[in-house]
């Protein structure tokens, strides 16, 4: 008779300041114990990725940023964590306004997703965002990224983003996963 699978024990194998890495002893259903590790965030509450739109030029609204452990910039729709105290909403309007100094109204939000679950048990909420451009017909605003970031955001019309994506990764850029499968949903 097949088992329900089910975590038996979690062991700690390394702590850094953000990321912990973590082995993990299940039971599978054949009732076998089994280990997998995995990583986690320290003391996480999930994160938050917005899909924001301009709604008069139909431009969707990314950011390129260095990311380290990819060792490129990588372009991706603006993301953060979410802070003690805060709804996924608040870490949306927050994140899209430090990342990109937009602010729009928020039109969908997700249930929590897992992004890599064969890797980490982290959930991400997806919030989608109208952006209205009257409201910067003098321009890009100016972003207020925290010490450290150093964000660029790109306007990309989403009839183009398969292609844009496309000629940034032949150039060495590096592309989220969860754009892409936005652009080919498209």
């Amino acid at each position: 008779m097949k088992k329900k699978p089910r975590i038996l024990a979690k062991k700690v194998i390394a702590k850094g300041k953000w990321l912990s890495i973590n082995e993990l002893d299940w039971q599978d259903s054949e009732a076998r114990i089994r280990t997998w590790e995995t990583a986690e965030r320290v003391d996480s509450r999930g994160a938050v990725m917005i899909i924001p739109l301009i709604e008069q030029s139909d431009e969707l609204i990314l950011v390129k940023q260095f990311r380290p452990p990819a060792g490129r910039p990588v372009i991706e729709f603006p993301a953060g964590l979410i802070d003690p105290g805060e709804t996924a909403a608040d870490t949306a309007d927050r994140e899209l306004y430090e990342e990109t100094g937009y602010h729009g109204r928020i039109t969908e939000i997700s249930e929590p997703v897992y992004s890599s679950p064969g890797m980490s048990g982290e959930t991400l909420i997806i919030v989608k965002m109208n952006i209205d451009g009257e409201c910067f017909f003098a321009g890009p605003p100016e972003s207020c990224q925290e010490d450290g970031e150093d964000i660029e955001p790109l306007l990309v019309k989403r009839a183009e983003l398969k292609n844009f994506l496309k000629t940034r990764a032949e150039a060495g850029w590096g592309v989220d996963t969860k754009l892409l499968i936005y652009s080919y949903a498209l």
